[in-house]
């Protein structure tokens, strides 16, 4: 039997008697606003958290942090800024906004005292996990250090003078030279920096050419050393799957390595008694995915061992009890999201129950606080007594304001069999007053990864969909997280596979419900998703129109120009020693087959699935004269709605496509058998 949640509401609701209800559209998006990052002061009595917004002047998402008592009251603005922390002795908050001379700076805020935040770096890259002493006297975070350049030309004169040349050629040589959302990378290396609380010059602790991974930093309870990940070892940037725990003083800058596993480890966190340390670790394999684990030592490495192996699925960043006898986490599972507690003994206890993603930020006391969300709202802010999971009070709604009369269409969740009897876990969302005796268009919606996992959470487009009298079919296909190792890993060496009819299973199982019109069906997804899309369409004609969106297409180009040389371990030779893995996982050499109308969306800048792979199966598509646009983003990296603006275009192109070809044209085939 499923547990209720029972929500406690302390806001007062805008009454909506008397008014007709609307339904959502792109119109509602301009005042659309959601919560994240919430954090308790020390003692419990306050929250801290961020709040964005859409700047659809400047086309921008902005992020503010607000501030409210601890059982919701008092809600109010704080500051711009973001990433706000508080100090461990409750008298300040740092936070991170654009400062002096330029980008992003460290400010601090000291809480009872009239004036501005004081901003206390003033440094030349952007800093990263920002992060308390104990003491409250410095704050570590991580920075970019450019190194020397590769290669410098001889011989070469300096400019006349007023002279205006060329900027210089970027020349690179690490394995890894551009990122997605940055471009081509900086030479140099992540390193570790301490700053006063109360100003001054910021103090590199950490040297040589290894990166100190961003994946969380802590210190010891004494406020003298840090504990963080890198791997410091002879050709690091060639270890894939590889990092290890080490211990930095502050003062001496003596470097401690404390773990030395066959595999990764991150987001360490040290028990308040300062004993302990928990942490995420994966052990290292040949498969694309590795499964992670929560792992506990003490302080100086030892007595390591692993505590959740009971539990087949990842937890997120470790969140110490109070007596340090466990910790909790956050688990997304089945399409929700839950928190467990885990004791140094290994017992496991999941806390929370619902269907809904909840997701814990932090503990004060007995109090948790936590984002929520489900398939009718967007993320606020939560909290809960850690003893008593089920008295969940919601703090905030941020968009009752927009959505107090919007019908939200419902979300039924399905279970159907595949090929080789593989159960798949989807959900359906209806049009709100949906008739069964009606027939509905279908939309096919299919996520990105490919190893990620669709949810229970408020979804945007999907309710658009819904709120267009549109049924939307999503799933989680072979090859997701969320239903452990085996499943995740079911696509190494086979993607796309199986995931195809584990996809095209969903279909036939909501068109036996009876209320799907089969000529109005149509499939898009990006990434991941559009790979599949591409896929889907090379394999069968069943679809009226479908959205290939910033895709991979062709494997063999893919692997040598993404952001990174990951994706050469997801085959089994690399395609200078064999093509054939590569050629046959491709869709473009299924585009032949393709009779569907398909539009194609990328972003300009896209790193990841360089807009190449989009161009390459556009170019196939015209040549075999199937009707196809492709629709290129300005100013998009990977994805295509980055920008306000574009997340507004991208459903409006998707809406004109689907509606242009709104019904599957007959095949020679179909018209002979009729």
């Amino acid at each position: 039997m499923k547990n209720t949640l029972i929500i406690l509401f302390s806001l007062i609701l805008v009454p909506s008697f008397g008014q007709e209800k609307t339904r959502l559209s792109l119109d509602h998006y301009e005042n659309y606003e959601w919560t994240s990052n919430p954090t308790l002061s020390p003692d419990g009595k306050q929250i801290l958290y961020s709040r964005t917004w859409i700047n659809l002047v400047d086309d921008t998402r902005e992020t503010d942090l607000w501030i409210m008592n601890s059982n919701g009251s008092t809600n109010r603005f704080f500051l711009n800024g973001s990433n706000g922390k508080w100090s461990p002795d409750g008298t300040k908050i740092a936070f991170t906004k654009k400062g002096e001379p330029s980008g992003t700076q460290i400010f601090v805020k000291y809480l009872g005292v009239e004036g501005e935040p004081t901003q206390i770096t003033k440094l030349e890259k952007s800093p990263s996990s920002m992060e308390w002493s104990p003491d409250s006297k410095h704050i570590a975070f991580i920075m970019h250090v450019d190194s020397e350049p590769a290669l410098k030309p001889q011989g070469v004169p300096s400019p006349p003078k007023g002279a205006s040349w060329t900027k210089s050629p970027q020349v690179v040589d690490q394995v890894d030279y551009t990122q997605d959302r940055v471009g081509f990378l900086e030479r140099g290396f992540r390193q570790l920096f301490i700053v006063p609380a109360d100003g001054g010059t910021a103090r590199q602790i950490t040297i040589g050419e290894y990166d100190d991974v961003s994946r969380g930093i802590t210190w010891t309870k004494d406020s003298k050393s840090i504990i963080f990940s890198s791997y410091q070892k002879p050709e690091a940037e060639y270890a894939r799957g590889h990092s290890n725990l080490y211990a930095v003083n502050i003062n001496s800058l003596e470097v401690k390595e404390i773990t030395s596993r066959d595999g990764a480890e991150s987001s360490p966190r040290v028990s308040p008694d300062g004993s302990k340390i928990a942490f995420i670790g994966s052990t290292w394999s040949k498969n694309f995915y590795h499964d992670r684990k929560m792992y506990i030592m003490d302080s100086d490495g030892s007595n390591m061992k692993c505590i959740t192996t009971s539990l087949d699925q990842t937890p997120s960043a470790p969140i110490w009890d109070a007596k340090s006898s466990g910790v909790y986490f956050n688990v997304r599972e089945y399409g929700q999201s839950n928190v467990y507690y885990v004791d140094t003994k290994g017992k496991v206890k999941k806390i929370t129950n619902g269907n809904h993603m909840l997701t814990m930020n932090d503990l004060a006391g007995s109090l948790a606080v936590a984002t929520w969300s489900d398939p009718s709202n967007p993320s606020d802010i939560v909290t809960f007594p850690i003893e008593k999971a089920k008295d969940i009070q919601r703090l905030t709604n941020v968009n009752d304001d927009i959505f107090y009369n919007v019908e939200f269409g419902q979300v039924e969740e399905i279970k159907y069999n595949s090929v080789d009897g593989k159960e798949v876990q989807g959900w359906i969302v209806k049009p709100p007053r949906f008739d069964a005796n009606k027939k509905y268009p279908l939309v096919l919606r299919i996520h990105g990864g490919p190893h990620g996992m669709y949810h229970v959470g408020f979804n945007y487009n999907f309710q658009l969909h819904a709120a267009q009298d549109q049924v939307v079919l999503y799933t989680n296909p072979r090859g997701s997280t969320g239903y452990g190792y085996d499943f995740a890993n079911a696509i190494q060496n086979a993607y796309p596979g199986n995931d195809y009819d584990d996809i095209m299973a969903g279909v036939d199982e909501v068109i036996a419900k009876g209320y799907i019109d089969e000529n109005k069906m149509y499939v898009y997804g990006g990434s991941g998703g559009g790979v599949l899309t591409s896929w889907i369409v090379g394999q069968t004609d069943r679809f009226a129109a479908a959205s290939v969106n910033y895709p991979v297409t062709n494997w063999f180009s893919f692997v040598g120009t993404t952001d990174g040389a990951g994706w050469y371990y997801n085959f089994e030779k690399y395609p200078w020693e064999d093509p054939s893995e590569h050629i046959k996982r491709s869709p473009l050499m299924y585009v032949g087959n393709v009779k569907t109308p398909t539009m194609l969306m990328c972003g300009e800048e896209d790193l990841r699935t360089p807009i190449s792979q989009t161009e390459e199966y556009y170019q196939a598509l015209k040549m075999n004269k199937v009707p196809t646009v492709m629709v290129r983003f300005n100013k998009e990296y990977h994805g295509t709605s980055s920008k306000p603006s574009n997340f507004l275009r991208t459903h409006g192109y998707i809406n004109a496509w689907f509606d242009r070809h709104a019904v599957k044209k007959k095949s020679m085939e179909e018209i002979k058998t009729k």
